[in-house]
């Protein structure tokens, strides 16, 4: 080493690709309710590998444009939903020779929660589609490129296990909503049925909903309507949510 170089004349002279540079890349698991039903956001891939097969949305890093791998979410969040993130958080890390033909590859796993409402889907030059389906049809029936379906699989994990002792699904509904409608969202995740009051107590309890003065009106007896506060995005409540009492 020459003791007069400096981090900035060694960074300078740098070869970055002395080492190997695997294929990176981030892939989304993005969740919504729509029909009172957990969907799912798939792509039809319209370029090799695995052309015309159902993926989940995501892609490579733009070192031009993302300075963070957030930002990389983000950009293609917004490409394919028009739509700015609700919640989205990191999941966990996949690397391998055999997960991408194209050569030795890694991923960033994200899940991402998004209300339907205002949604475009835009399909681009590496899609053919652009779909929501219900997550249970697509575990059922459908087998995804590469290793996301074994994403898909640990996300969902991840969302039903938080869903139970935070208030993550409030990310899921438009700014407005009656307590009926975020119970059937909470409800819809977990896969079983929640005590009503003892679910509507804790709620107002913790402070993260305020009444909008407004009420829903249908076919049934009118709903108050109510929007989250600031703390609500992520609120961890003291206990986990159960089922109804036998």
């Amino acid at each position: 080493m020459n003791s007069q170089e400096t981090e900035s004349s060694f960074l300078e002279n740098y070869n970055i690709h002395e080492f190997d540079i695997p294929l990176t890349s981030v892939d989304m698991t993005i969740f919504t309710i729509e029909d009172d039903t957990l969907k799912i956001l798939l792509v039809k891939r319209a370029q090799f590998p695995s052309k015309g097969e159902w993926a989940l949305p995501g892609g490579f890093i733009n070192l031009k444009a993302d300075d963070t791998l957030n930002d990389t979410v983000s950009r293609k969040l917004k490409e394919k939903t028009g739509v700015e993130i609700s919640h989205l958080e990191q999941v966990a890390t996949y690397g391998s020779a055999s997960r991408d033909p194209r050569g030795w590859s890694v991923t960033i796993s994200y899940m991402a929660l998004i209300s339907n409402n205002n949604i475009t889907l835009t399909a681009d030059e590496s899609s053919e589609e652009v779909v929501w389906l219900p997550i249970e049809e697509i575990q059922k029936n459908y087998q995804l490129a590469f290793d996301h379906s074994t994403i898909l699989a640990e996300c969902y994990q991840r969302l039903k296990s938080k869903v139970q002792y935070t208030s993550l699904p409030i990310n899921l509904l438009p700014n407005t909503f009656t307590l009926s409608e975020l119970q059937k969202t909470f409800e819809l995740i977990l896969g079983y049925g929640i005590e009503k009051k003892s679910f509507r107590r804790r709620l107002l309890a913790a402070d993260i909903i305020a009444e909008t003065g407004e009420m829903r009106v249908g076919s049934n007896r009118p709903a108050k309507l109510y929007c989250p506060k600031s703390s609500s995005k992520e609120h961890l409540f003291q206990r986990s949510i159960e089922g109804p009492r036998e």
